[in-house]
């Protein structure tokens, strides 16, 4: 008699799904505008099916109110923070780096972000893990003010070992075509100005487990006395989202008045900036003009990192850069500290080849 074969023995269990889509919906609907997100037509019945149809539906201009929308759209994920994560075995915080990692760089048009989705690829279905990574993700999509719509959530047996799993973001949001902001207006003379990281957000964590776990030989629990925390928690720290305190800079000032705008992923200052400015412009950053976090230097130290490589793989304590004319200069810094955010004038646009300096 031949083996007998079902889903649930080939790695893939219906019920532990069905509890999985069950248990995340409340995160989902705490995020949405109901004016703008169109429900399914049907409630949810028992044991989570029935949620929602193939895809989500979104009111892009309910009231009117875009007069030429552009549909501005990101994807990104968390990459090998998530590692930190399984060794601290705590998933609370890498939702919100998802929805950093792409809406950070939507804001960069100017545009507003209005959904997010997310994609989860498992060893096995654990509604638990689930549950708490997509809490992390619901914060994020309130923080930012967009609406979480919909995802997926793949089990994938023999592509993920036991305790691995990936996660990645995509969000999509608008601007009005004569107030997208991409880096044409920036001049000579204009002012640059970095806002505040939270830590190292989501990028490096390759060099940093490397350096923190094997060169090192450091673990998440160990404390370390000049970060006042310990290794985990320091490395957990999540990504700043950037949404709202840019949406109300942009609301505060004149069109004219921000000229481009930078999210400092990987690649760190020189790479992130250099990718707004147009030919015939250059970037001098003057170190010493914002407090660089203790994280940095105490990685540096670690793994005897290059002052070079430093600045090439991490923000340094700068998450994100606005470019304005540099009488306007004062003014975004003040409208950033309205909204939480320290800021400061870190540099200037002069005449040059395309490129980044940090002197």
């Amino acid at each position: 008699m031949p083996e007998q074969w079902d889903y649930k023995k080939s790695g893939l269990d219906l019920s532990k799904y069905e509890e999985t889509i069950a248990g995340i919906q409340p995160l989902l609907a705490r995020t949405h505008d109901r004016s703008r997100v169109i429900p399914p037509p049907f409630p949810p019945r028992k044991g989570g099916k029935g949620v929602g149809g193939f895809a989500s539906l979104f009111d892009l201009n309910p009231d009117g109110r875009y007069r030429n929308p552009v549909l501005v759209t990101c994807t990104d994920g968390v990459g090998s923070k998530l590692k930190v994560a399984c060794l601290m075995s705590r998933y609370e915080t890498v939702g919100i780096d998802l929805v950093a990692m792409s809406v950070n760089d939507l804001i960069c048009t100017g545009g507003e972000p209005l959904v997010f989705l997310d994609y989860l690829a498992m060893h096995k279905d654990d509604p638990e893990l689930s549950k708490t990574l997509l809490q992390g993700v619901s914060d994020g999509c309130v923080e930012s003010g967009c609406s979480l719509v919909g995802g997926e959530t793949a089990i994938l047996p023999d592509f993920y070992q036991p305790g691995d799993f990936d996660f990645a973001g995509f969000a999509a949001g608008v601007v009005e075509r004569d107030r997208i902001i991409d880096g044409r207006a920036i001049q000579t003379g204009d002012a640059v100005i970095g806002c505040a990281a939270s830590g190292i957000h989501s990028n490096g964590y390759s060099l940093v487990r490397k350096v923190v776990f094997e060169a090192a030989g450091l673990k998440v629990t160990d404390h370390v006395a000049e970060l006042s925390k310990t290794v985990g928690e320091e490395l957990l720290t999540p990504t700043r989202l950037y949404a709202k305190p840019v949406r109300a800079l942009l609301a505060a000032t004149a069109p004219s008045a921000i000229h481009g705008l930078a999210n400092i992923t990987g690649g760190g200052l020189p790479d992130n900036v250099a990718r707004i400015l147009p030919p015939g412009k250059r970037v001098m950053v003057k170190r010493g003009s914002w407090p660089v976090l203790p994280v940095f230097g105490w990685l540096q130290r670690l793994g005897n990192i290059a002052d070079a490589e430093m600045f090439r793989v991490f923000n340094m304590g700068v998450g994100f850069v606005v470019v304005c004319p540099a009488t306007a200069a004062d003014t975004v810094v003040g409208q950033l500290a309205n909204t939480g955010v320290a800021a400061w004038r870190i540099g200037e646009v002069i005449d040059g080849d395309v490129g980044v300096e940090i002197a």
